[in-house]
């Protein structure tokens, strides 16, 4: 995925009010866990999803749920992580947003 930087910044923005729909707990990258993620990625395009793991497993966690699943991070803050994938037919609009500055 190509996303610029002006997008990312408005994904942010789009992504400031939102709430984690998904928690990854002990139990980590279960089944269940990644069809949430997946449901959620296909209905709302951007969603927040919180890992309560140490910064390491977080990390793994967040780079195994992007290839998995073909969506990008936008942004790691704490345990919440705010990633993105288009879907066939995008809800979010990036017009006034595509230019790569």
């Amino acid at each position: 995925m190509n996303i610029s930087q002006k997008q990312v910044k408005y994904l942010r923005k789009l992504g400031h009010g939102l709430s984690p729909i998904v928690t990854v707990a002990d139990r980590g990258l279960i089944d269940t866990v990644m069809l949430a993620i997946e449901e959620g990625l296909d209905k709302h395009e951007l969603i927040k999803v919180k890992v309560r793991h140490d910064r390491d497993q977080r990390n793994e966690i967040c780079k195994t749920i992007c290839k998995k699943t073909g969506a990008e991070m936008i942004q790691q803050i704490g345990m919440v992580l705010l990633i993105y994938r288009p879907n066939k037919k995008p809800t979010i609009d990036f017009s006034g947003h595509n230019s790569r500055s």
